[in-house]
């Protein structure tokens, strides 16, 4: 242990000893050294915490540092032009800080790998300047006694790092950060700090642990679609799983094949956005959210859910229908959104395009097919491709309508919801794959409202049949291709080389 800054006269800075960088040219051994020091480090700093808790210290203070990862490239190398990540656009150094480097293990070996074959050059692994806030260094499920917390007489951010907001924002992923002079430029679309925030925020909203989510995200707004996910990964598990390893619910209540259902503890309350979880190994597999209803709710968990980098994500959900040639129960694919959400406007202005993405767009259709036995021209019978419009008021026809729906005709809006728009622009600000799916519940405009007894016979009748297809829809995707998965119209001018 060793002092790793200049400390005034009355104050000793306690750090772990230094490690000089290392080199690499094996992705896997490059990981293994993130791990390694990253464990060391955030070690240090709950022990540190742990022995002020039984013997207080006076004129200390503990610092701990992130890992990073960096790489220097001096030529423009000539790279596969089909790729959307895995290359710097230009010559000079690159790094980020590195946080949880074994639940990232996955995605850190691919992106490196994808950074050594793609330009022919090592990485070094090496301590960042970067503090380990203390929050962050607790391992998932520490409790802090409020009594051994009381002992520390003097305030914690005398003696430890703790979380800064002026560094823990979206600059790189909305483009809008500039590099410092000297200071090497992001390999990463988010920082450690950022990502053990919103690690720290998905518990918090979800009831389940960051390690639990799956690299193909559900959203739905209603909890009908939740009971009727539940009901599909129990029975896959009560019948040997299907390829699926375990079934998790809020609580982190963990069922296997060939196991009972778990039961949930009475104690256990379901939080602000509950998660479910069918698991497949390299978090292959499927997650499900309940967002409930709007787009702030919408604009929160995606803003966390993107730091774990999901492979896609889709909403599945109710909306409005807006023409008369629509009925209830019919689907609506998403080509376009109107963004009336107003929550990302300060993040991604609304003159910025969202367009659809091949790839998820035809996933979609096909899934609808299989599933309901139409296609071809047949299929336009009961799903209609168009522009979704999401709006931040659930009341806006209690509102003189003559704007709204006159917007809502000009834009060509075939639905209407909450959520649609917002989920998928933040795909496009985050480079997630996006899509939307939606189901006809209502016609406001003509006076189509689901009456009394009617609404408990649509939901049976539809959610069963709209999950379905939400699931192959996911399971399609997870067959692609990474490289083909992931468009290049989600990146901008100055990437960054980690997708």
């Amino acid at each position: 242990m060793e002092n790793r800054a200049h400390p005034s006269p009355f104050e000793t800075i306690l750090s772990p000893a230094p490690v000089a960088p290392q080199s690499f040219t094996d992705a896997d051994k490059a990981v293994e050294a993130l791990k390694t020091l990253y464990d060391r480090n955030t070690a240090f700093l709950r022990d540190s915490f742990v022995k002020l808790t039984e013997a207080p210290a006076e004129h200390r203070r503990y610092r701990a540092f992130y890992p990073e990862v960096a790489v220097s490239t001096s030529s423009f190398a000539q790279i596969d032009s089909r790729l959307a990540y895995g290359h710097m656009p230009t010559p000079g150094r690159y790094a980020t800080t590195v946080t949880r480097p074994k639940l990232f293990e996955t995605y850190l070996v691919e992106q490196l790998r994808l950074l050594m074959r793609n330009h022919g050059i090592p990485v070094t692994v090496r301590e960042s300047e970067t503090p380990i806030p203390l929050h962050f260094a607790f391992l998932e499920g520490s409790y802090v006694e409020a009594s051994a917390a009381e002992r520390i007489k003097r305030p914690l951010r005398d003696m430890f790092d703790v979380p800064d907001l002026n560094g823990t924002d979206d600059q790189i992923a909305n483009g809008t950060f500039e590099t410092l002079p000297g200071d090497p430029m992001p390999l990463a679309p988010f920082t450690a700090q950022r990502i053990d925030y919103s690690l720290h925020r998905l518990s918090h909203y979800t009831a389940t642990t960051p390690n639990h989510f799956q690299n193909f995200v559900l959203f739905t707004n209603y909890q009908f679609y939740v009971d009727e996910f539940c009901a599909y990964a129990r029975s896959m598990m009560a019948t040997g799983g299907g390829g699926y390893t375990a079934f998790v619910e809020p609580g982190n209540i963990v069922t296997t094949p060939g196991e009972a259902a778990a039961q949930a503890s009475a104690s256990v309350r379901l939080p602000q956005m509950p998660a479910y979880h069918l698991v497949k190994p390299d978090h292959g597999g499927i997650t499900m959210v309940n967002i409930g209803i709007g787009p702030s709710n919408a604009k929160t968990i995606t803003d966390h859910i993107a730091v774990l980098r999901p492979h896609a994500w889709l909403m599945l959900g109710h909306c409005a229908g807006l023409r008369n040639t629509q009925a209830l129960g019919d689907y609506v694919l998403a080509h376009a959104y109107v963004r009336e959400d107003h929550v990302l406007d300060d993040d991604l202005p609304v003159w910025v395009p969202v367009p659809p993405l091949a790839e998820v767009q035809v996933a979609i259709e096909e899934a609808v097919a299989e599933v309901t036995g139409l296609s071809g021209y047949d299929l336009k019978k009961i799903m209609r491709t168009g522009t979704v419009a999401t709006i931040d008021n659930r009341n806006w026809e209690l509102r003189d309508q003559r704007g709204p729906v006159q917007r809502l005709s000009q834009s060509r809006a075939i639905a209407l919801d909450m959520e649609s728009a917002t989920i998928a622009a933040n795909g496009f600000r985050f480079r997630v794959p996006y899509g939307t799916l939606l189901c006809v519940s209502d016609k406001p405009l003509h006076g189509e409202l689901k009456l009394p007894g009617m609404a408990t016979d649509f939901y049976k009748r539809q959610v069963a049949q709209h999950l379905t297809i939400g699931i192959r829809v996911m399971e399609k995707l997870a067959g692609m291709p990474l490289e083909r998965l992931h468009s290049r119209k989600l990146r901008s001018f100055s990437e960054t080389a980690f997708q």
